[in-house]
């Protein structure tokens, strides 16, 4: 059954920007004379960006005022964001959903800065259109909190919503809100316990009710 609403991330799900984290993430540490972890990118999918912080302090030394240390990684980000892409399948079906009358938010763990990049990266910006981003709620994912939002935001029961996530961290919000939650990531791996665990885009479909 397609649900009322579905909520996707952003980072990983709608749009391949996974890579462009790391590499802001690594060319801010490198201008501070830091090495990044060699296991980057495995431990900081789907993590806010003030828990990243905490990481680096912790691991690497980084002792920058963590309002210095975004601007200082949010800058390269936001330079190189035109160059992003679309996560293939992620948009067609989004503008599917969107055709059949399904409401749709981005939901993401992101600051609302790099969300709205993303999203007019993607041209999906539209008049109304909702975003709960990290800065819009007191406790980000794994949380259930973002989803719960969005679906107050949209006046929806949350069993009425589906959750779109390529990260652990993420899918466990999702399942956190009580909604169906769809784990899609980068490669085919296990997923949480509970959530529909998808391998490619033709998955996403069939767990949404719209092959």
């Amino acid at each position: 059954m397609t649900p009322k609403a579905v909520f996707w991330d952003m980072d990983g799900t709608l749009i391949d920007s996974e890579p462009l984290h790391d590499e802001a993430l690594e060319v801010a540490l490198s201008s501070l004379g830091l090495q990044p972890p060699a296991d980057l990118h495995r431990r900081v999918l789907g993590i806010a960006a003030a828990d990243v912080y905490e990481m680096m302090r912790e691991e690497v030394g980084l002792d920058l005022p963590f309002d210095q240390w975004i601007a200082l990684k949010y800058a390269h980000y936001l330079r190189e964001a035109p160059r992003l892409k679309a996560r293939p399948g992620a948009v067609e079906i989004w503008n599917d959903l969107k055709t059949r009358g399904v409401a749709q938010a981005v939901v993401s763990n992101s600051d609302r800065l790099v969300v709205e990049a993303n999203i007019k990266t993607l041209g999906l910006a539209q008049a109304g259109m909702v975003t709960v981003t990290r800065n819009d709620v007191r406790e980000g994912k794994p949380h259930g909190e973002p989803y719960l939002r969005a679906a107050w935001l949209l006046d929806l029961d949350p069993a009425d919503c589906a959750v779109m996530e390529d990260s652990w961290t993420g899918t466990m919000a999702g399942l956190a809100a009580g909604m169906r939650s769809i784990y899609w990531p980068e490669v085919p791996q296990p997923g949480p316990q509970g959530a529909l665990v998808a391998e490619t885009a033709q998955d996403v479909r069939r767990f949404l009710g719209i092959e």
